[in-house]
């Protein structure tokens, strides 16, 4: 969230603007299936030029549970196969009254384009290989759970670290909130170093499912490299990716996490998806929360009031 009212990334959100999202989202996920009318009446358009099937649904799932009314761009019958910019189908729903759009696109910045010159509020559904802020968000909710803190919890996220626009989030996110960060995966998936913050590390795949309170294993993004993988889908599950054998040797409590969708058998082995360890449908079930604290906030048109003790209480 930044002061012109959009949410386009976490990169220049405070502390205190995290710890309030995730205070709100954390409210509506004590309150499952509860419909509110805190948007009533309000029209909201979600365009989403990437396939999508969790955070499309659970945007729409968490505008409806808070009375807007939403409209479901689909760029195949839309003008945009004619050669419409996607400026141009923003001031179109401008002129009709919709007040937000959540977009998801291939282009990296094009939200930070439209910011400054479209009066309806923006929100980051993903774009590119560059950040997915609701995805971060959903995700730290969903340790906060887990472990009643965030502050002092070390992460792994492990996998195709180069194509991901969730690690793009938690890049900036975690540090602020006090998680020990860890990357690993294979070399030619790793960031530019520019990209790692100070005080994140690179380690090696036993190290970061040994130590980890949070195994995060990412999708291998097949769609967005240049050429094939240079080893096939097996080779890379043994090399890189969560074994059963690799599985027992995380530490006591430790939890397995995805944002999805999930290539069973490659990044992870399909039995631990659904394992006692596996905290991946909870990540599904708080993305209706968490998104329905970022539409409220942003609709709401409500600053954030911060409390001190909401900035450091068990975060």
């Amino acid at each position: 969230m930044n002061n012109t009212g959009h949410l386009i990334g976490v990169k220049d959100m405070r502390k205190e603007q995290l710890v309030q999202l995730l205070t709100r989202a954390a409210y509506w996920a004590e309150r499952p299936g509860e419909q509110a009318n805190v948007l009533h009446g309000r029209f909201v358009a979600n365009l989403f030029f990437e396939a999508s099937t969790r955070t499309r649904f659970s945007f729409e799932v968490a505008q409806k549970r808070l009375g807007a009314h939403v409209l479901n761009f689909i760029p195949e019958t839309s003008s945009a196969v004619k050669g419409e910019t996607v400026y141009d189908t923003i001031k179109t729903l401008e002129a009709m009254g919709v007040e937000a759009a959540v977009i998801r696109t291939k282009k990296e910045g094009l939200l930070q384009e439209l910011a400054t010159s479209v009066d309806l509020q923006l929100i980051n559904a993903g774009d590119g290989t560059n950040e997915h802020p609701t995805q971060c968000l959903l995700d730290l909710l969903t340790m906060k759970q887990q472990f009643g803190r965030l502050d002092g919890l070390t992460v792994a996220i492990i996998g195709d670290l180069r194509h991901s626009r969730v690690l793009g989030s938690h890049l900036h996110a975690m540090p602020k909130l006090g998680i020990k960060l860890l990357l690993s995966g294979p070399t030619s998936m790793m960031p530019q170093p520019a990209q790692i913050p100070n005080g994140v590390r690179i380690v090696g795949m036993d190290e970061a499912v040994q130590t980890a309170d949070v195994v995060m294993m990412l999708r291998v993004q097949l769609e967005r490299h240049t050429e094939s993988l240079y080893i096939s889908k097996e080779e890379y599950h043994q090399a890189h990716g969560l074994t059963l054998e690799r599985a027992k040797s995380m530490k006591p409590g430790a939890v397995i996490m995805h944002p999805a969708p999930v290539n069973r058998g490659v990044e992870i082995h399909t039995d631990l998806v659904e394992s006692g360890a596996s905290l991946i449908q909870k990540q599904v079930t708080n993305g209706v929360a968490a998104r329905m604290a970022v539409l409220e906030t942003l609709l709401k048109g409500s600053e954030l009031k911060w409390e001190p003790s909401l900035v450091t209480a068990n975060y």
